[in-house]
């Protein structure tokens, strides 16, 4: 397998995510966060009524994102509880080759979401890396949605991967979302992303405005807050992508589901160009085409569902 430690961390950055102290944990808390960003939401670099806020520390870094959506709240969510049913939001990602959902076929216990996360090509040789998350629905209520995906421990000194999404209802058929995106990390982790941030990832940049130039120009933020926004909001756009064409339980209508989802979700990080463009649409769709139809000649294990390429069970493999 051809790998470096450099793209590895940086791939991996797209698939950590823990509850960090911005998280809601209740619907009245959500909505009072819906309310303190109404300012925000109306008038906001993204035009639209999203708000992303991100931090980092010595030894962690999180982003999260809050957005109004026109989808009811019934809507929102039926349709992301099921681990499977996020394999099919996460292989939207430009950097997640596959994913595999273990379900107990009851949704409120604790399933297992394997994802294989790797560089932005379709290289057999770049098999990336898997990590495991512990899929659980905490909370699924008429007034307050929450999810949780969790992994103890990541490659190169990561740790406390997490990912956390919460929804409440609002008024005229719409729904506020909170997404939530950090990890925890070492001495070995953080050499690495400094290694990529010198290198591949020099010029890449998130959302969040540090100052100006002398034209009055934006001067975005870089480092590993830019990694953590920029991967935020890609994880968040393939959730609205998937919200936008839900399943209708037709298998022979899947395939088609499937491709006006990867479109959808081009176009939408294609607003954001500086920040998220990495390839042309035709380099896109033939990649998650040939990821996606893999699993059709992939061996399925029993009460697992596919997304991608077939994945073997979890195993530790070693960083180059």
């Amino acid at each position: 397998m051809r790998r470096s430690s450099t793209w590895l961390f940086a791939g991996l950055l797209l698939a950590a995510v823990a509850a960090g102290p911005t998280q809601a944990q209740d619907a009245a808390s959500l909505h009072a966060r819906h309310q303190a960003f109404q300012h925000e939401l109306l008038d906001n670099p993204f035009h639209r009524p999203l708000h992303l806020e991100s931090q980092e520390t010595d030894e962690r870094v999180e982003g999260d994102v809050y957005a109004r959506i026109d989808r009811p709240y019934t809507a929102v969510g039926s349709l992301l509880q099921g681990a499977d049913r996020w394999c099919d939001i996460m292989i939207l990602h430009i950097n997640v080759k596959r994913c595999a959902a273990a379900s107990t076929g009851d949704p409120r216990q604790t399933q297992t979401l394997s994802v294989t996360i790797g560089p932005k090509n379709d290289d057999p040789s770049d098999e990336g890396h898997d990590v495991s998350f512990a899929y659980r629905i905490t909370a699924a209520s008429a007034d307050y949605l929450q999810i949780v995906l969790a992994a103890d421990e990541g490659p190169l000194g990561t740790r406390d991967y997490r990912i956390v999404l919460e929804a409440v209802p609002l008024e005229r058929g719409r729904s506020f979302i909170h997404w939530s995106y950090a990890y925890g990390y070492g001495l070995a982790a953080r050499m690495a992303m400094s290694a990529y941030l010198a290198t591949r990832g020099r010029d890449k940049v998130g959302f969040s405005i540090e100052g100006r130039d002398a034209d009055g120009m934006p001067r975005y933020v870089g480092g590993m807050r830019g990694v953590i926004e920029r991967n935020t909001m890609r994880y968040y756009l393939a959730i609205e992508a998937y919200l936008g064409v839900p399943p209708t339980g037709s298998p022979a209508a899947e395939a088609t589901l499937r491709e006006r989802r990867l479109r959808d979700w081009f176009a939408a990080t294609e607003r954001y160009p500086r920040q998220l463009h990495e390839m042309d649409l035709a380099a896109y769709l033939e990649m998650k085409r040939r990821q996606m139809a893999r699993r059709r000649v992939a061996p399925v294990r029993a009460g697992s569902s596919y997304s991608g390429a077939g994945v073997a069970p979890m195993r530790a493999r070693r960083g180059a």
